[in-house]
């Protein structure tokens, strides 16, 4: 069917189009791309064989749809993607502020232009992404937001009596009329406000003080809602709760491999970044195990979750570490370094909630914790498990190294050092390059140099040797030294959360 060239109603009834529900237009489009094998989803990651089939299968069904996660787990992403299941373009009456059908008007102005136009009434036609409407569920939404109110300024230019339906001033849910419309975080929407949504769900009409008013609508609706609302800050009222044909549940990547191309696909990296920083695989899966650590983290709060933003925050934040480096030493091109996840602190304290006893440790403290735990993770997936080599002195594949920490030895990894003073601190420690030779083979020397500080900060974790946060980097000593010649805080080097942080590790 050519819209460019159907601008009347009866060009549109000689062109033999037929009138479809919202919900028959999703289902027969779903339909056809699961004939054809295509994704309906696009850049939904993890979803395959779980929150997907569901929601196709409540779309198959014509269900209004619950999406219920926590924070994070692409809820309105979801919804917003349901677009594309829509016809490209559906006509309405021109004009016509609810989206009236041209074959089928629901509003007294379509009628009425129908009656006095007949098949010369004009037609516009309306494209699928216009066809979507999101609200965010906030305790300040009113009726008149949703469904809507009578307008005294109409009523007054237009000189009518406020018991004629033309003095409406329709809301938000009215006007999507045809399309699909999302609320987000229902819980926080005021009960009585949701009492409002009864009639619209089930019998598809609304009603707006005492008019004798019947708007058969024709909505699909997506609602979203997180878990921990439920006790927080409020619920869904049961009767709404029942109106809702589908609840799916959503959750968080289930693999590392899975949250890297979330976090890959969704991370605002710029060309100049991506030519001037590399970044390896290692340091991709330590960006994930974070989030891993956090959501069974004791400090951090389950029932609010960590959302995939984190992730993608602290790939953001890290590669602009490394690129901040580069910019300072001049240098052209740089390498993910293990101190570099120090910049990727901000991004953690700002998305996880703590409870209580994390509340009492410090944000910061938490976050440096939440990294530490990330690294001994990855370390055994590369390197023996110290836990093995704790009794056998002659077999310790780490004796060289944390024997030369023993004897007094020291070094410094600060943030800002350039290329070459990296390289060559870390092959000042001996035994620490054969250790990556051994068990790391092949590797490029760009490669081994961080494979090498990654040994250093897994010593650490598995307390062979101490970490220490400095002002400007991180210092490694032997561990029963280290004990005892922590910096008091107040120290030129450390602030009161770092003084604090070493007496923890």
């Amino acid at each position: 069917m050519d819209y460019k060239k159907i601008t009347t109603l009866g060009q549109l009834k000689a062109a033999g189009y037929q009138s479809k529900t919202i919900k028959e237009e999703l289902r027969a489009n779903l339909i056809d791309k699961l004939k054809k094998k295509e994704t309906a989803f696009e850049g939904i990651w993890g979803y395959e064989e779980t929150v997907i089939p569901d929601l196709e299968r409540a779309i198959l069904a014509g269900h209004d749809v619950n999406l219920l996660g926590l924070r994070g787990q692409a809820k309105t992403r979801l919804a917003r993607l349901m677009v594309n299941l829509l016809d490209e373009y559906i006509p309405v009456i021109a004009g016509s502020e609810l989206n009236d059908d041209p074959l089928n008007p629901i509003s007294r102005f379509g009628r009425d232009l129908l009656q006095e136009n007949g098949d010369n009434t004009s037609v516009a036609w309306l494209h699928r992404d216009e066809r979507y409407t999101e609200k965010l569920a906030t305790p300040d939404v009113s009726i008149a937001d949703l469904i809507g109110d009578v307008d005294p300024i109409k009523a007054a230019s237009l000189k009518l009596p406020y018991s004629d339906e033309r003095v409406i001033h329709f809301g938000l849910i009215p006007r999507a009329h045809r399309c699909i419309f999302v609320i987000n975080e229902l819980p926080d929407l005021q009960a009585r406000i949701q009492v409002s949504l009864f009639n619209i769900l089930q019998e598809g009409d609304i009603q707006i003080r005492g008019f004798k008013l019947r708007l058969p609508l024709d909505l699909q609706f997506v609602f979203t809602a997180n878990p921990e609302d439920y006790t927080n800050r409020g619920s869904i009222v049961t009767p709404l709760k029942d109106r809702i044909d589908s609840q799916i549940i959503t959750h968080y990547p289930k693999t590392i491999e899975i949250g890297r191309k979330i976090t890959e696909q969704e991370a605002r990296i710029n060309a100049v970044q991506k030519k001037a920083v590399s970044f390896l695989d290692l340091a991709k899966d330590l960006v994930e195990q974070i989030a891993i650590e956090a959501r069974k983290s004791e400090y951090v709060d389950a029932k609010s979750g960590v959302s995939a933003r984190l992730t993608i925050s602290a790939y953001e934040a890290l590669v602009a570490a490394a690129e901040r480096r580069a910019i300072i030493n001049q240098e052209k091109s740089t390498i993910i370094r293990i101190t570099d996840f120090v910049g990727v602190i901000p991004s953690i304290t700002g998305k996880v909630e703590l409870v209580y006893e994390g509340e009492q440790e410090g944000p910061a403290i938490v976050a440096q914790n939440l990294v530490g735990k990330a690294i001994r993770s990855q370390f055994v997936n590369y390197f023996p498990d110290p836990e093995k080599f704790r009794k056998m002195k002659e077999k310790n594949p780490y004796k060289k190294v944390t024997a030369w920490f023993s004897d007094g030895n020291t070094i410094d990894l600060l943030g800002d050092m350039t290329n070459l003073e990296y390289e060559k601190s870390l092959k000042s420690v001996p035994g620490l390059l054969d250790l990556v030779n051994e068990f790391q083979k092949g590797q490029e020397p760009t490669t081994k140099l961080f494979l090498m500080e990654f040994a250093l900060h897994g010593l650490a974790e598995y307390s062979l040797i101490s970490k220490h946060y400095l002002a400007k980097g991180l210092q490694f000593k032997d561990l029963i030294s280290g004990m005892f010649s922590v910096p008091k805080a107040g120290d030129d080097d450390l602030d009161d959360d770092e003084a604090f942080g070493n007496r923890m590790n």
